[in-house]
């Protein structure tokens, strides 16, 4: 029982924590997907490490953690505002040959961060990109000043 309970409070607290830490371009995955994987890499190592070494304490924190996983993501498919503070919101980098500087420094990104993206998209200049955005899983979309 004691497993399932650091599990659930593990749970929340590996979510809050990643999700205070800014995000950084070139990441795959949502901080709800880090905590996910963290979590029950770190169950299953607790299963071996703690006093309680039985597979049934192991199983207990897994289970524990996937069905919060689903609680979790039902709610962020139900509630909007929820997702937002789990999963963030998009940030614009560079709006009309503008930097938005704040937005760069709060989310540890670099302009070069931002031109390789563009690089990728065959643009190399700054007055070939519209909008810069970061996005909730860590990517950056370029929009050209081409499409609307």
């Amino acid at each position: 029982m004691h497993t399932v309970l650091r599990a659930f409070f593990g749970y929340f607290y590996l979510l809050f924590l990643v999700r205070v830490l800014a995000r950084r371009p070139g990441a795959q995955m949502t901080p709800f997907e880090f905590v996910l994987i963290f979590l029950i890499g770190g169950i299953i190592i607790l299963a071996s490490a703690d006093d309680d070494h039985s597979m049934i304490n192991c199983i207990g924190g897994v289970v524990t953690v996937a069905l919060l996983h689903r609680s979790v993501s039902y709610l962020k498919q139900r509630y909007p505002k929820f997702a937002a503070v789990v999963d963030g919101s998009p940030v614009v980098l560079l709006k009309r040959d503008q930097w938005q500087m704040e937005a760069l420094h709060t989310m540890n990104v670099d302009e070069a961060d931002v031109m390789a993206a563009a690089r990728t998209k065959g643009l190399r200049r700054l007055d070939q990109i519209k909008y810069a955005i970061l996005e909730r899983n860590g990517g950056i979309s370029i929009i050209p000043k081409s499409e609307s």
